[in-house]
């Protein structure tokens, strides 16, 4: 996995090709890519905690699952063995599980080796990395850096004023750090917060729960979606699974692609659809206003899944389920008033009020010493920084499914280090043409609370060539596959 050797008595830092900062799912797949495509490339991954997974071993809370379909969400490579397209937490980490281990990539990963810092070094044309292991620092050094830590900080989520919450007497839980094996049963629960989490939380704890109550300062598109289908298990009985892994991954592609197209395009038909499918699967005691009427349109910030109605199924089958739209007026010491001055009591308030968003996993990235700020770097074809050379950072689609937009990446990643590797090329930087951008974009293109808040910190898209967002999966991938991976790039070499 690299060279290493002693110099006057003292380990040598190890020298590989490329290093991956975790083994999420972005950096698994970037792991596989580079072990078919390149089989002579040395690489090997770095991670933190004590198991593969990332996201998915991560988060423990009730009823923890995908928001995307685990067809496009899984590894083209390895497809999704289960006619389910959204699965629970643990079945994600077991199928993870089984990839690394099928394919063998258990052996370049370093577990309980937390990465703390990455230079880029313009005399050796070399990262050097630092990671701590069991209390000591371990050095490495790598021709590329590849950055799959996602994009949120794993030790503290967002940090959200809730009015008078120092008040409150019972339990304070944040999904993000659930305490395990906690038991909920018979307690009256309020969860803060409209997102993809409190959407799946609720129908969750609403079944051992006394009383489950979410908060909503505004509502979300909630989506009802049938989990499965007959057809489906048949096709994956009769079909070798290659070929229907293959044509379920189109299938769910496209049909998704369009959703969001029609969203797009459309935004106020699109709106209307969606609050009129939610209003006849919601009880008689809740009104669809204003409890499920959002001001905005889809996909301004994420729409809500609920496999097979789960949660409208919740406050339908659960009287002691309910949902408050408005603003908190403070918390108590024994539950929360609202301003129209609804009270509510709770034994526990879980605030899962967002997360905190972080590019590069709290690593300290240098090049030839100077920091490199993440904020207002212009994005080389979703997955280079300008002015950093040879470092990679894996992001996916907000839109649709992560495992789409990593795997673009992956493939540039692969392709360009043939290209170099051919044309005797030792470094790649981005560079921001005389002419500039063409114009400005956000990096993380929704509206939500944890996205605004983050924007000051976070690089930009332009409007024209490399520097131009993905928001098209079918055309990513033929670009990642077949593209232009040369333009706005500045190759040298030693």
């Amino acid at each position: 996995m690299g060279v290493t050797g002693l110099h006057n008595g003292a380990r040598e830092a190890e020298t590989i090709d490329v290093l991956i900062v975790g083994a999420g799912i972005s950096g698994i797949n970037a792991a596989y890519r580079l072990q078919s495509q390149l089989p002579a490339t040395t690489f090997t991954i770095l991670e933190g905690r004590g198991n593969v997974g990332g996201t998915w071993d991560l988060f423990r809370y009730p009823g923890i699952r995908s928001d995307s379909d685990l067809f496009t969400f899984g590894f083209q490579w390895e497809p999704w063995p289960y006619p389910t397209p959204i699965a629970k937490g643990e079945l994600i980490r077991e199928y993870l599980q089984n990839c690394v281990a099928k394919y063998n990539l258990d052996r370049h990963i370093h577990f309980h080796h937390k990465v703390l810092s990455a230079d880029w070094s313009k005399k050796t044309e070399l990262w050097e990395i630092k990671a701590e292991h069991d209390g000591q620092t371990k050095e490495y050094r790598a021709k590329w850096v590849i950055f799959g830590t996602g994009y949120y900080d794993y030790k503290n989520p967002l940090k959200t004023v809730i009015p008078g919450l120092e008040n409150f007497k019972g339990k304070v839980i944040h999904p993000q750090h659930w305490p395990e094996d906690y038991d909920y049963s018979g307690k009256k629960m309020i969860v803060i917060g409209s997102g993809a989490t409190a959407v799946t939380l609720v129908p969750a704890l609403a079944e051992t729960a006394g009383a489950v109550t979410m908060v909503q300062r505004s509502p979300s598109y909630i989506v009802s979606a049938t989990n499965g289908s007959p057809a489906t298990s048949w096709l994956m009985k009769l079909l070798p699974r290659s070929i229907s892994g293959t044509w379920l991954r189109i299938v769910y592609l496209y049909n998704i692609y369009l959703v969001v197209l029609f969203c797009r395009y459309c935004p106020q038909l699109a709106r209307t659809t969606l609050i009129n499918r939610a209003i006849p699967q919601l009880p008689r005691r809740i009104s669809h206003k204003p409890h499920f009427e959002p001001s905005y349109t889809p996909w301004q910030q994420r729409l809500c899944l609920s496999p097979d109605g789960d949660f409208y199924q919740a406050l339908r089958d659960k009287p002691n389920t309910n949902i408050l739209t408005g603003n908190i007026d403070t918390v108590t010491e024994n539950g929360l008033h609202m301003k129209d001055g609804t009270a509510v009591e709770a034994d526990v308030i879980v605030t899962a009020t967002g997360l905190q968003m972080l590019m590069g996993g709290h690593v300290a990235v240098t090049v030839n010493g100077e920091k490199m700020d993440w904020a207002g770097r212009f994005v080389w074809n979703g997955s280079m920084i300008q002015n950093v050379p040879n470092m990679m950072f894996i992001v996916g689609y907000v839109d649709a499914a992560w495992t789409l937009g990593a795997d673009d990446t992956a493939h540039i990643l692969t392709r360009l280090i043939k290209y170099m590797e051919s044309k005797g090329i030792s470094t790649a930087t981005p560079r921001v043409p005389p002419e500039g951008t063409k114009g400005y974009q956000r990096f993380w293109q929704l509206t939500s609370t944890y996205s605004n808040e983050a924007e000051p910190n976070l690089p930009a898209y332009g409007n024209a060539g490399p520097w131009r967002p993905k928001n098209s999966p079918p055309l990513d991938w033929l670009h990642g596959k077949f593209g232009d991976i040369v333009t706005g790039l500045h190759f040298s070499s030693l």
